[in-house]
């Protein structure tokens, strides 16, 4: 059976999307707005929320980490300083960690090499995210897995063999597995989502959640792979699109986060069960809509009825046109005006004829 738990929530086929709100550095450095994106993302009615941690020195290479970053959204001299000044350490994290605790929402974040890993696994995180950019790093995806909790990959920039090693890899030491498709764009422009794709993993990983990480700059996307069988969603969020940093002219604001996750839980509702049925909220304008069969004109008691005796009119309270065939035929026990509405109980029953009052 396709489930995974996260944080004592069960993720499933026939429930809700867990909805993850990806802050990643859009706090911009700053504790204070990192919390004030936790809880607008709450109250849009998100499931988690989610940064992404780094251990700049360990992670770069020395070229990389000194290259000047003369750039519109820098915060640095150079590429090291610039996402240094945007990395939490130890006592940001425990603190934002008691916030969402206080709240009721999932923290937790992704990692992006082995001692953030430690580091994330000392403050017990109830999952862990690999990025797209670590689909082809499996130490790293092996180590994560080792650590115990459920383990969502991105899928951005690999092919299905690159997908089933990731699945190869993490499935005999931890089942707790998510596999997100993505496109690794930012945006992603929309025929190169390719949510097709969802379906295949469903296929391809019958025994995995299957989701969508979400770089569409827009909220349509996201219904759409639900009803493709994307049970996990991940969308970037910011509380401002102007505000300095790359991620957050791609990012939904509140008012777009909260009518997307609007739309998921309605479309669940939505798909109901797949037995065609009449509603009874459908009942009054069916009738009002619909068609009954009356007398077309003044009909006398003893007449053999016949397909001109007939006439289709508004509102449906009666016989169905349906029934004017086992009406043909029927001899009146009593006189009929035009007009009236036609019933079985008007016409004598025929030999083995079992229906008189529909």
């Amino acid at each position: 059976m396709r489930e995974l738990r996260i944080d004592n929530q069960r993720i499933h086929d026939d429930g809700d999307c867990f909805v993850i709100a990806e802050i990643g550095h859009n706090h911009q450095g700053d504790l204070e707005k990192a919390k004030a994106l936790i809880l607008q993302a709450k109250n849009c009615g998100v499931n988690a929320v989610k940064l992404q941690k780094r251990d700049n020195k360990s992670l770069y290479s020395e070229e990389m980490y000194n290259k000047p970053y003369e750039h519109e959204n820098s915060f640095g001299r150079t590429y090291g300083e610039h996402r240094e000044f945007l990395e939490f350490g130890r006592e940001e994290y425990v603190e934002l960690k008691r916030y969402c605790r206080e709240l009721g929402i999932t923290f937790f974040a992704t990692v992006f090499d082995f001692t953030s890993a430690d580091f994330l696994a000392e403050l017990d995180v109830p999952a862990y995210k690999i990025a797209s950019g670590d689909l082809k790093n499996t130490p790293l995806i092996k180590y994560v897995a080792r650590l115990g909790k459920p383990v969502i990959v991105s899928t951005g920039g690999g092919t299905m063999e690159d997908v089933q090693k990731v699945y190869d890899v993490v499935m005999p030491v931890n089942p707790e597995l998510c596999l997100l498709q993505c496109t690794a764009s930012y945006p992603a422009p929309p025929e190169d989502l390719n949510l097709s794709v969802i379906r295949s993993f469903r296929e391809r990983f019958p025994d995995t959640v299957i989701g969508f990480s979400d770089h569409y700059n827009g909220i349509s996307m996201a219904v759409a792979a639900y009803v493709l069988g994307a049970r996990v969603l991940e969308k970037h969020f910011t509380l401002n699109h102007t505000w300095k940093g790359t991620d957050h002219a791609f990012s939904l604001e509140p008012s777009g986060m909260q009518k997307m996750v609007r739309d998921l839980r309605r479309v669940r509702l939505s798909l109901g069960n797949g037995v065609k049925t009449s509603l009874a909220s459908e009942e009054a304008m069916i009738i009002k809509m619909g068609k009954k069969i009356v007398a077309a004109r003044d009909l006398s008691e003893g007449q053999v009825l016949k397909a001109q005796d007939f006439d289709i009119k508004s509102p449906g309270d009666g016989l169905s046109p349906c029934e004017i065939e086992n009406l043909i035929g029927r001899k009146l026990n009593r006189p009929i005006r035009a007009g009236v509405t036609l019933h079985y109980d008007f016409v004598d029953r025929k030999v083995g004829d079992s229906i008189l009052h529909r």
